[in-house]
């Protein structure tokens, strides 16, 4: 028997529970691993509420990214073999708040020597996705890229990456994080009223990207400050940006084993910020939802 966080109804923090249920077995294509640690993400609780819709099977396990070893292969799976330490996407219908779950392969990477479990934890999601945003529009260096929630998981990484190609970064956030954002050398700007003329003030003639973390007003307050509409791009607020003009963010396959080696040498820190035990996975998921909480959270079995 394993121990995993499962909530068994959409709605508030209320419907988790942590259960003990039999250590799942890899399907076709899939991988078990032994769960070293898992990465929290504010979709974890969006799934959790029906922010995502509400067709799962009940009661649902929790966790979309995780790292571990593994301990069994399903049919057709080539590139891993037992006792690899992975880090890869949770397969559909799995848990990365557990002790033992399932990933799939084929969104999976061995984990470097290099990279702690806990930062590999925070790849798959953040990190994967920190890289689709800062290639999704080809910047040249010296070019400007606007981060909106520049302290976040995704943010920080953004922020690094923008660095590592010269980009002139501009991080939006809250007071804070001011010292956070500045660390990865990005020109940190207040979040709030009054931030786009804030930005503008840096930022005279506009910005060549706008990567939007955040949605909604700030979004909409942000956008005309984007050089080119379409180079406006948001992961958390499809219908608005399409609205302004811009793109949702475009996920790709590469992403993965492309940020994982930019993490092994040294270039991009994921800013693991809070780690904590499963037993405490309830606090883990409440700590993301506030948005008070910079850098990144694991779960640590």
């Amino acid at each position: 028997m394993a121990t995993a966080l499962v909530f068994n109804d959409y709605g508030g923090p209320e419907t988790q529970e942590l259960i003990d249920r039999q250590s799942p077995a890899p399907g076709p294509g899939e991988i078990a691993i032994e769960v070293k640690a898992a990465g929290v993400n504010p979709a974890d609780w969006k799934l959790r509420e029906g922010l995502l819709g509400e067709n799962g099977q009940l009661p649902a396990p929790l966790g979309l990214e995780a790292s571990g070893v593994v301990t069994a292969v399903g049919d057709g799976v080539e590139d891993f073999a037992v006792g690899d330490e992975v880090l890869g996407l949770v397969a559909e219908g799995h848990g990365g708040f557990a002790q033992h779950t399932v990933l799939t392969a084929s969104k999976t990477v061995v984990k470097p020597e290099e990279i702690s479990f806990a930062d590999a934890a925070t790849i798959p999601v953040a990190g994967a996705t920190a890289y689709d945003v800062t290639h999704q529009v080809e910047l040249e260096p010296g070019q400007s890229l606007l981060l909106l929630g520049a302290a976040g998981g995704i943010g920080l990484m953004a922020a690094q990456i923008g660095k590592v190609h010269e980009f002139t970064v501009i991080g939006v956030a809250g007071i804070a994080d001011q010292k956070l954002v500045e660390s990865t050398g990005a020109t940190f700007i207040e979040s709030g009223d009054g931030a786009a003329d804030r930005v503008r003030q840096v930022a005279p003639e506009g910005v060549d990207l706008i990567v939007d973390l955040v949605g909604g007003r700030p979004l909409r307050d942000m956008a005309p400050l984007a050089k080119s509409p379409q180079n406006v791009i948001s992961t958390v607020d499809e219908t608005t940006v399409q609205e302004l003009g811009g793109a949702a963010v475009v996920r790709t396959t590469e992403a993965l084993e492309k940020i994982t080696d930019v993490i092994k040498y040294g270039l991009v820190d994921p800013h693991v910020r809070a780690r904590f035990p499963l037993t405490d996975a309830p606090e883990a998921m409440a700590a993301v939802e506030t948005g008070h909480l910079a850098g990144k959270v694991v779960v640590e079995p």
